[in-house]
Parts: C-alpha cells; structure tokens; sequence
C-alpha cells in the first residue's frame, strides 16, 4: 500500500492518506464508492473533517487563445470527527452520487482522453491539506451508449473528445463546462460536413442531446454550425439507428436551410456571457499531440471494438503530468 505524504501545514510527521476508489467505472448520477485510508503520524492528530473534490481538466477559450486548467465540480464530505492516533491505520468508507452531467471517460473500455480525478483534503488542525489525487473513470449511460452505438453502426467514426468551459444556450447545463465528443460524417453526409459534435446533457429525468454540425468549406469560411437539440428518456426502447438518421439527417437540412444560428434562434453562451458561436473550429480540430488524438479510430468508428483504435502512449503520458502538475501547484 502506498500513503501520499500530505505537505505543506502540516508538515513532516503529519498524517498520511490514500484514497482508493473501487475498481471498474462509475455511472453520471450514479454511486462512487470506495475507502479513504488514513495513517497517523508522529503525534496524535484531531481530523476534522475529509472531503473529496471531483476535478476535471478543461479547455477555455478566450482572446489570447486557448488554454487548459483544472476546475472543480463537486465536494463530498465523507468523514471526520475523530482523534488519528500516532501511527494508527483507520479506513474511512464513503459512497457519493455522481452529478448528473459528469463526462464519460471511456467508451467500451477504450479511454477517451477526457480526464477527471478525485482529490482528497483532510482538515486536521484548523488547516487544510490536499493530498491524494486519483484517477476517476465513468462510463456511459445506457442511452448515451445507445446513441453513440447507432453512430457508430450508421458509419461515423470518432475523432475526440474534450471539456469545453461555458455554458450551452437554452438547455438545463448544471456544470460549467460541458463535453463535446467530436465525431466524423458517415460516407452519407461527407460532402456536407467535416464533423458533427455530440453533447449530453444528463438529468433525473432523463437527457438532453445536443448535436451540432459544423460549416463545411474551412475555418475561415463564412457561415456558422449549425445546432440541434432533442431529449429522451434514460430508459426510452426505441429504434436507435433509425432514430438517429432522423436527428442526423434534420440536423444536416437545418444547416443547408439556414446556415446561421441566427436564423433559428440557437447558439452558446461562452464563458462571458456572450451569446454565439465557441468558435473553436479555428485550429483544425486539434491535430496535434493531447486530448484530441486521444483514440484514434478505425473504420469500426463508434460501434464495439469502438474505437477500432489504440490510446496514444503520449496521452497517457500527459494524463499522468497532469496529475502530478496538479499535486505540484497545491504542495507549491
């Protein structure tokens, strides 16, 4: 077993902490268990209370570019009140409720390049103390797997997937951010479109689905995407791939009609408040190294065996610098 020493206040001697999650992917509003274990240090300690933080790392535009930062989404209280003992062992064990609109970090077992991490803060002494910070993976919703599913067997194929901070104009977006999970035209619909975006906007109720097509003829082309919206129920029995033509084939006559959200009313509120286009289209969807090359798929697209692809070994890579980077800052 390996303790993360807690720095900072308190120092050499302090408590130490792991937080273990259990294995295999949680479920957006579903329970994320596991233990938080505790090892007292040189003297006794008062720990008053252990939180656990979500964190995930998101992209934000704005007007010198695009950069990438953490954001923390949701807090969890999961013990505290007791006296650690010099040197005693004590595992904490803790269930949470995952929001709703938490992002899917893999499909079918294959990573999709979005990272998400608990942190672990103790609050011993009157100070607090970040430690332990994990990897935490969740899978799709039943639905949302049904609708990648359909993509994938009507011939789109995976391109990537990212956070995007802002907020989503008229839908019911809980967090501040959202995930776009970037996908290639089907042979069909090549000659119209480079790339249809899906986001899912989960809830009690059931979820929001918001596809967006983009303008084809390059990035400095005029003209903007072109967006739709739809909502189903989590346990809705329908025909997925036919379903999905449907909103595909709506989406793709909306934009050859109208070409502009102005015409019909839609567009994103960015991290401004500014009503529009995300406009992110500009860097040719991210080619290079990092979360947009995170799988690279085959011509199996999004049906099983998804992604037909491999996880780049420099994106593993940088989901771990990420980590430490974080741990660096909060010891810094």
């Amino acid at each position: 077993m390996v303790f993360k020493r807690l720095l900072g206040s308190l120092g050499v001697g302090g408590p130490t902490v792991d937080t273990v999650l259990d294995p295999g992917p949680a479920l957006p509003g579903g329970a994320l268990t596991g233990q938080v274990r505790l090892r007292g240090g040189g003297a006794d300690f008062e720990i008053e209370s252990i939180t656990l933080e979500l964190v995930a790392r998101v992209e934000a535009e704005h007007e010198e570019g695009e950069s990438e930062g953490a954001v923390t989404f949701e807090r969890f209280t999961v013990g505290g009140g007791f006296r650690l003992a010099e040197g005693e062992e004590r595992s904490v064990p803790f269930s949470v409720t995952l929001p709703w609109e938490t992002p899917v970090t893999e499909l079918y077992g294959q990573a999709l390049g979005v990272v998400l991490g608990v942190r672990t803060e103790l609050s011993v002494a009157g100070a607090k103390d970040k430690g332990d910070l994990d990897r935490l993976a969740v899978g799709p919703l039943p639905v949302q797997e049904a609708v990648l599913e359909a993509l994938g067997q009507l011939g789109f194929g995976f391109r990537s997937a990212d956070l995007e901070y802002g907020r989503i104009g008229g839908t019911g977006q809980q967090l501040p951010f959202y995930q776009e999970i970037e996908i290639t035209p089907s042979p069909r619909y090549a000659h119209q479109v480079n790339e249809i975006e899906v986001t899912f906007l989960a809830g009690p109720a059931g979820m929001e689905v918001v596809l967006e097509a983009d303008k084809r003829g390059g990035p400095f082309s005029s003209g903007h995407d072109a967006l739709t919206r739809l909502t189903v129920g989590h346990h809705d029995s329908r025909d997925w791939n036919t379903e999905v033509e449907g909103w595909i084939e709506r989406l793709v006559e909306q934009r050859a009609s109208h070409g502009s959200h102005a015409a019909y009313g839609h567009g994103h509120d960015d991290h401004h408040g500014h009503h529009g286009h995300h406009g992110h289209h500009h860097d040719g969807h991210r080619s290079g190294p990092g979360v947009g090359t995170a799988v690279a798929a085959g011509a199996a697209g999004l049906a099983v065996g998804v992604v037909g692809g491999m996880v780049a070994a420099e994106v593993v890579d940088e989901v771990g610098d990420f980590f430490e980077g974080e741990e660096e800052d909060e010891e810094g």
